[in-house]
């Protein structure tokens, strides 16, 4: 099964997110930073990673950065959450094609269409 990975520092925020995406039938993981995440992508390879921007520990656009460092050929959907979008964001998702944006309060149904989208469209 295609594992999704939930990277969040507010517990209620991932929990709300694993369940919701746990009803529609997908595998998911969950962790608190992107260092944590980093340890779970190199064993689990998961097909989507939905991390917030800001974290204390590594946020998402460090996240993105390191993964591109690291393994370079590994390509999954990123979904950035941020209840911010101010415009140094805006313009690094724009150099970064494979990374999406969510704004916080997510739409849940929003959400799961893009996953489910990206889903039916990967190779194995």
């Amino acid at each position: 099964m295609k594992k999704i990975l939930i990277v969040d520092d507010e517990p209620h925020i991932a929990l709300v997110l694993k369940q919701f995406l746990e009803r529609a039938g997908l595998e998911i993981l969950t962790t608190l930073n992107g260092k944590l995440a980093i340890d779970i992508i190199k064993k689990e390879h998961p097909t989507v990673i939905i991390t917030d921007v800001q974290m204390p520990i590594m946020g998402g656009i460090e996240l993105c950065e390191t993964l591109q460092r690291i393994m370079p050929d590994y390509q999954p959907l990123i979904i950035l959450m941020t209840s911010r979008l101010d415009r140094d964001i805006r313009n690094w998702v724009k150099q970064h094609m494979s990374v999406n944006m969510m704004e916080k309060p997510l739409s849940m149904r929003r959400l799961l269409a893009k996953i489910n989208n990206h889903l039916a469209n990967f190779k194995a």
